[in-house]
C-alpha cells in the first residue's frame, strides 16, 4: 500500500470503479473477499485476544465478509458465532456461507458473546435499516463488551456521513476495507465509529479522490537561510489588537523568518515581535511580504472595510479570516490572488450567501464556496474541511475537542499565513495548517487556552522534521 492510496478517500461510486478495476486483473470477487476479510478477521483476532466473539451477517458482499472473518477466527481456536438474519443473496457470499463450518442462527436469540462484529450492511446502503433490523443491531451491540464494525457501522450513509437510524450503537474499531470513505471523517458518522484502522486489499490511487490531510513533511531552513528567505508575513491588526497578536504568536512558531503586526494600536505584544505603526497602504509596499493575514481582530466598521480592500489590492498570497470574511464581498477579490478562507460555520454561510452559493453541509458548501470564489476555502470546525477552486479536497483527521475554545481559530490563521509565506501554496498551506494545529492540541493536554495553543505551534513543527 502506498502513502496516495492510505490517505485517499472514496465515494461508494469510486470505490466500486477501484474495485473493477482489480477484478479486470483477473481476480475473482471470492479471492478479492478472501484478501479484504482475511485483513479485517487478523485485526479482529488480535483484539478479541482469544475470547469469544459474534458475527451478524447481512446479505450482501459485507456480510459474505463476515462470513470469511468468522471462519477465520474459527480456525485460529475462537469461539464463533454466525447470527444471519438473512440468507445471502450474491455468489460470493452465498460461497462464503457455504465454506462456514461454525455455528449459525437466524435470529439473535440469546447469543451472546464477548466482541460483536457488525457485517450486516456496508457501505452500498442509503436508506434506514428496518425497525427489526435495527433492534437485532442494537440488541446484539448491548450483549457484548467490545464491538466492531466491519467497514463500516450498519446504518451509515458513506457518501455523507449521515446516520440514517437513531441510537446506533457506539463502537470500539471500526475496520475500513481499501480505502476511507468519506463517513469515516465526517460527523455525525464519525463519533460512533470509534478508533479507526485501513485494511488495504490492494486499491490503487483514484485520480481526483479526496485526501485525508496527513502530516506534512518539512524541511529544517537551510544552512545559509535567514529572515527573508524563510518568509516574511505580515498580519493585519485592527479594532480589537488580541486577536491579532495571537495570530502573530502563532506565525511566529510555524516556519516564517520574519512577522510583523500591520497595526497602531498593539499593546503588550512579545519582544519578537516587529510591530509597524505606518498607514496601511505604506505599510504593505514592502515587496519582501510574502503573504498577509487579514481579519483576527480587524472589526467590522468603515475603516475595518477600507483596511480589508487596501490589504486585498495590494497583496497576492492572503489568508482571510473572522471579520474579513463578513466584510468580504466578490468584487473585493483580486485577480491572479491566491487567497486562503478559513470560515467557521457562521461565517462560511455568510460567505455563502455573498457569492449565491447554494449547497448543504460544510463539505458541499466548502467545495461550492472555492468554486465559486476561486479561493482555497478551509471550513473549520470538528470536522474539518479543506477545498480548492479545482476541485481537490481534504478532510481533516478528529482533533482534540478542547479546541472548542476562543482564540483558537486566530492560532489556525496564523499558522495558514506562515506556511504561505514559507512557500507553500495555498492548498497545501492549509493543509499543513490544520494538521499543525490539531498536533499543537494534542500537545497541549486538556483544558488549554489560545496561548497555549500558539506557544505549542513549534512543537508540532518539531515533530515533522
Amino acid at each position: 500500500m502506498n502513502a496516495a492510496s492510505d490517505h485517499q478517500i472514496l465515494s461508494v461510486a469510486q470505490m466500486q470503479a477501484a474495485e473493477q478495476v482489480i477484478f479486470d486483473t483477473g481476480i475473482t470477487v471470492d479471492e478479492l473477499m478472501a484478501v479484504a476479510a482475511g485483513g479485517a478477521a487478523e485485526w479482529i483476532r488480535r483484539v478479541a485476544a482469544g475470547r469469544s466473539v459474534t458475527v451478524l451477517c447481512g446479505p450482501g458482499n459485507n456480510g459474505g465478509d463476515g462470513y470469511v472473518i468468522a471462519q477465520n477466527l474459527l480456525k485460529a481456536g475462537n469461539e464463533v458465532t454466525v447470527v444471519a438474519p438473512m440468507p445471502p443473496t450474491s455468489d460470493a457470499a452465498k460461497n462464503a456461507r457455504n465454506a462456514f463450518k461454525g455455528k449459525m442462527f437466524g435470529s439473535g436469540g440469546s447469543t451472546r458473546g464477548e466482541v460483536f462484529v457488525d457485517c450486516l450492511f456496508g457501505s452500498g446502503l442509503s436508506r434506514a435499516l428496518s425497525g427489526e433490523h435495527a433492534l437485532l443491531l442494537r440488541d446484539l451491540a448491548k450483549r457484548h463488551a467490545m464491538r466492531i464494525a466491519v467497514d463500516l457501522p450498519s446504518g451509515v450513509e458513506s457518501d455523507s456521513g449521515a446516520t440514517l437510524n437513531d441510537h446506533l450503537p457506539k463502537y470500539d474499531l471500526t475496520l475500513a476495507l481499501g480505502a476511507w470513505k468519506f463517513a469515516h471523517w465526517q460527523l455525525p458518522a464519525r463519533g460512533v465509529m470509534g478508533t479507526l484502522r485501513l485494511v488495504p486489499i490492494g486499491v490503487e490511487p483514484v485520480e481526483g479522490a479526496a485526501q485525508l490531510v496527513g502530516k506534512p513533511s518539512l524541511r529544517a531552513p537551510s544552512a545559509d537561510a535567514h529572515k527573508y528567505t524563510r518568509g516574511l508575513c505580515a498580519i493585519v491588526g485592527g479594532a480589537m489588537p488580541g486577536a491579532s497578536v495571537l495570530a502573530s504568536e502563532a506565525a511566529m512558531r510555524a516556519g516564517a523568518g520574519y512577522v510583523k503586526l500591520l497595526s497602531d494600536t498593539a499593546p503588550n505584544v512579545p519582544s519578537g515581535l516587529v510591530v509597524n505603526d505606518a498607514p496601511l497602504r505604506d505599510a504593505l509596499s514592502d515587496d519582501r511580504i510574502e503573504a498577509v493575514l487579514m481579519g483576527p481582530g480587524l472589526g467590522r466598521d468603515a475603516n475595518a472595510r477600507d483596511r480589508l480592500r487596501t490589504a486585498l489590492a495590494q497583496s497576492q498570497k492572503i489568508v482571510l479570516d473572522a471579520d474579513a470574511l463578513v466584510l468580504l464581498q466578490p468584487e473585493m477579490l483580486p485577480k491572479h490572488a491566491k487567497i486562503i478562507a478559513t470560515p467557521h460555520d457562521g461565517e462560511l454561510e455568510t460567505l455563502c450567501k455573498s457569492f449565491a452559493v447554494i449547497a448543504e453541509g460544510r463539505r458541499a458548501r466548502a467545495q461550492a464556496l472555492a468554486a465559486a470564489s476561486g479561493m482555497v476555502v478551509l471550513a473549520k470546525g470538528p470536522d474539518t474541511v479543506v477545498a480548492a477552486p479545482d476541485g481537490r479536497l481534504a478532510l481533516g483527521a478528529p482533533a482534540p475537542s478542547w479546541l472548542s475554545v476562543a482564540g483558537t481559530g486566530d492560532v489556525l490563521a496564523g499558522i495558514a499565513v506562515s506556511r504561505m509565506a514559507s512557500g507553500s501554496d495555498a492548498f497545501t498551506a492549509a493543509k499543513e495548517a490544520v494538521w499543525l494545529h490539531g498536533e499543537a492540541a494534542r500537545m497541549c493536554g486538556p483544558a488549554f487556552t489560545a496561548d497555549d495553543l500558539a506557544q505549542s505551534v513549534s512543537g508540532a513543527i518539531g515533530t515533522c522534521l
